[in-house]
C-alpha cells in the first residue's frame, strides 16, 4: 500500500486515496469530501473501483445470515386446506331494531317526548278506563321505561323501545287505580338506527299526575296525536326535559305559614271569625281553610277561597257598620285583586280600604257592610 492507492474499509462502509502515514500502522485516507481519515493499514484493502460504498465482509456475512433465515421454514406446520375449510366461523350478530329504514320528517330531529292518557269511552268520563301511551315526536328511536311511585319504592309498568314518530301503548288501568299513578316517572335515551346522529341527553323526567282532572270532560282536549281527546302531560319539548312544577299539601302549607309570619311581623297569626274591637278577622290563607289541597290547581284552590268569600259576606250582609278583616297575604296579588273585583261587582255599597299596616302588613283587606 502507498500513497495514492485507492482502498475501501473492511469493517464499516466507506472508503478514499491513500494521502499519508502515521508510522506503520496507520493510514490516512481522504474521503470524497476530502477529509483525511487515520484508518489501520489491515482494516484497508486497495481496490480498483471509485465505488466506496461496496458493503463490508461483516455486512456481506449479515446480509447472508438474514438470506438463510428467510428460507427457513416456519416452526408452526402449516394446516391443511381442508382443516382450515372445516373450521366453524363465529360472527357477531348486532340486534336489529327495525327491518326496514324508516323516512325521517323534515324538522323533527329535536326531542319532543309526551306521556298521554286516553279514556275508553269519552262519553262515560267518571266510569270508563283509561289507556296510557307514549307519544314520541321526533326521528330517534328510544329506550324507555315507565314507572310509579309509592312512596319511595318505584314500580315499572313498561319498558323497551319505541320507534320515531309513532305512539305506544304502555298499559290499561281502571279509575279505581288512579291513586297508584299520582307519581310517574318516565326515562328515556335516544338513538337513530342505521343513521348518523346528533347524540341527546338521557331523560329522566318525573310527573305529578293530578287525578282530579280524570274527572272532568273538559280535561281531555283533541291533539294531533289521537283521534279521539286526550290529557298530554309534556315529557321533553326541544330537546329539554320539562320540569313540572308541583307543592304537596304540606309544603304548600309550610310555605303559606312562612308567608304569613313575613306579612305579619308584629301580630301572630290571625284567628279565623274571632272578634277583636268589633271587627272580624278572616284568613283567607288556604292552608287556613283546608287540611289537604292535593290534586288541586291554582284556579281550583283560588274559587274556594273566594267562596269562602262570599259565605262571609253572605252572613254579615244584614248587620251594619260590621268591619271584616280579610287576610289574604301579599304574596303575588292574584287573591287581593279577586277580593276587590268581587266587591265593586257583587258588593258596591260596601266600603273597603287596606287594613292596619301596622297589624296585617300589606296583606289585608277591611270591608265595612252598609
Amino acid at each position: 500500500m502507498k500513497i495514492g492507492d485507492k482502498v475501501r474499509f473492511l469493517s464499516e462502509v466507506g472508503g478514499g486515496i491513500v494521502t499519508g502515514f502515521r508510522g506503520k500502522d496507520i493510514a490516512l485516507v481522504a474521503d470524497e469530501d476530502g477529509f483525511d481519515i487515520p484508518m489501520p493499514v489491515r482494516e484497508c484493502v486497495v481496490i480498483e473501483t471509485d465505488d466506496y460504498q461496496v458493503a463490508s465482509p461483516a455486512a456481506k456475512a449479515a446480509k447472508a445470515a438474514k438470506k438463510e433465515q428467510a428460507k427457513r421454514p416456519s416452526e408452526q406446520p402449516a394446516r391443511p386446506a381442508s382443516a382450515i375449510e372445516e373450521e366453524p366461523v363465529y360472527r357477531v350478530e348486532r340486534p336489529q331494531i327495525s327491518v326496514y329504514k324508516q323516512p325521517e320528517r323534515r324538522g323533527a330531529d329535536v326531542l319532543n317526548l309526551y306521556l298521554a292518557f286516553v279514556p275508553v269511552d269519552i262519553k262515560a268520563v267518571s266510569t270508563t278506563p283509561f289507556e296510557t301511551y307514549l307519544v314520541n315526536d321526533s326521528n330517534y328511536y328510544l329506550y324507555f321505561t315507565y314507572a310509579s311511585a309509592e312512596g319511595k319504592a318505584w314500580t315499572a309498568r313498561a319498558h323497551g323501545v319505541i320507534e320515531p314518530n309513532t305512539k305506544l301503548l304502555l298499559e290499561e288501568f281502571q279509575k279505581s287505580e288512579l291513586n297508584d299513578r299520582e307519581r310517574v316517572s318516565v326515562q328515556a335515551v335516544a338513538f337513530k338506527e342505521g343513521r348518523s346522529y346528533v347524540q341527546k341527553a338521557t331523560v329522566g323526567v318525573e310527573l305529578r299526575v293530578d287525578a282530579v282532572k280524570f274527572y272532568k270532560l273538559h280535561t281531555f282536549q283533541s291533539t294531533d296525536f289521537f283521534e279521539t281527546p286526550a290529557l298530554l302531560y309534556e315529557v321533553v319539548r326541544d330537546d329539554a326535559p320539562v320540569k313540572q312544577v308541583y307543592v304537596s299539601a304540606d309544603e304548600l302549607k309550610q310555605a303559606l305559614l312562612h308567608k304569613k309570619e313575613a306579612d305579619l311581623p308584629a301580630q301572630p297569626a290571625a284567628k279565623s271569625q274571632s272578634a277583636k274591637q268589633g271587627i272580624v278577622e278572616i284568613d283567607l290563607h288556604i292552608g287556613e281553610l283546608l287540611d289537604d289541597t292535593r290534586g288541586m290547581s291554582n284556579g281550583e284552590m283560588l274559587r274556594y277561597q273566594l267562596d269562602k268569600f262570599h259565605e262571609v259576606m253572605a252572613q254579615y250582609k244584614n248587620k251594619r257598620e260590621q268591619r271584616i278583616v280579610f287576610i289574604h297575604g301579599k304574596g303575588d296579588g292574584v287573591l287581593r285583586k279577586a277580593l276587590l273585583q268581587e266587591l265593586k261587582r257583587k258588593y258596591p255599597n260596601c266600603r273597603h280600604q287596606d287594613a292596619s299596616f301596622q297589624e296585617y302588613g300589606f296583606g289585608a283587606t277591611m270591608v265595612t257592610i252598609k
